[in-house]
């Protein structure tokens, strides 16, 4: 298990996840932070760029934030 801070900026051109100087993850995504739609994104994006299925992804803190604490489960 693995967990990973993410900072999320919704409303991106492109949607894409890079790592941080400070070792943290900034998550640019299309979606509108409304009815948990941001949330849904950012773990699709999450789970494709560690190569885990969307079920071995969650946010363990910060649902409601810009920045959140990201669980992946390994294999």
């Amino acid at each position: 298990m693995t967990i990973v801070q993410i900072k999320v900026k919704p409303n991106a051109r492109i949607r894409r996840l890079e790592r941080a100087a400070d070792g943290t993850f900034v998550a640019h995504i299309k979606a509108t932070p409304v009815d948990g739609k941001a949330n849904a994104e950012l773990i699709e994006l999450v789970a494709r760029c560690f190569g885990r299925r969307k079920g071995a992804v969650s946010i363990k803190s910060g649902a409601s934030m810009r920045t959140k604490l990201v669980k992946i489960e390994s294999s």
